[in-house]
């Protein structure tokens, strides 16, 4: 039952995700619903979410099914990988960091489920994680369709660019060490 609320999140989850790249569709909904648009999208992105988490939660109470078995020293790869995954997250904030990465929430993204998929080999993590990854890919690649270049002028100085990356070391040890093990349940910093 779980697997089967996990999709029916991604779904709900991600498809208000793809919707909004339908930039004439949303100007239209935006127009009719003025600011119930972002309530409603608020809405149906936290219900598809909690979905998602449900699901997920009690996929893995009941037993994990095995797909593959990751290599151990993927964990080690996957802790680099949510560094970069922290620091890309807090470079919304604007920093020659953002100017480089371009779209830093969706890069994000991609990152944190790539880094998943390679420490995880059961069904419901390569459905959860794999349906983030192509999602990322497919938000990128219809902001490149749109014209959309990202955030390109940096702010002079680099003193964002240092709050960016202590702020993300930060937000990267703060999931590690409490995040992590507290509500996912999984020690990520175990020795």
């Amino acid at each position: 039952m779980g697997l089967a609320i996990l999709i029916l999140g991604l779904a709900v989850f991600l498809a208000t995700h793809v919707f909004v790249t339908f930039r004439d569709v949303r100007a239209a909904l935006i127009a009719r619903l003025g600011l119930g648009y972002r309530a409603l999208f608020a809405l149906v992105s936290i219900a598809g979410l909690a979905l998602i988490i449900y699901g997920y939660g009690d996929y893995r109470s009941h037993g994990l099914i095995p797909v593959w078995t990751p290599p151990a020293f993927m964990r080690h790869i996957t802790i680099g990988l949510m560094l970069l995954a922290a620091i890309c997250l807090v470079a919304l904030i604007p920093s020659h960091i953002k100017a480089w990465i371009k779209h830093p929430m969706v890069t994000s993204v991609k990152t944190w489920a790539l880094a998943h998929l390679l420490s995880n080999g059961d069904l419901g993590s390569i459905l959860l994680f794999g349906a983030f990854l192509l999602w990322g890919g497919y938000a990128r690649v219809a902001a490149k369709w749109r014209g959309d270049r990202g955030f390109a002028s940096p702010p002079a100085g680099w003193l964002n660019d240092v709050i960016v990356m202590v702020v993300g070391v930060v937000v990267f040890l703060l999931l590690g060490y409490y995040f992590h093990p507290y509500v996912i349940g999984v020690s990520v910093f175990r020795s």
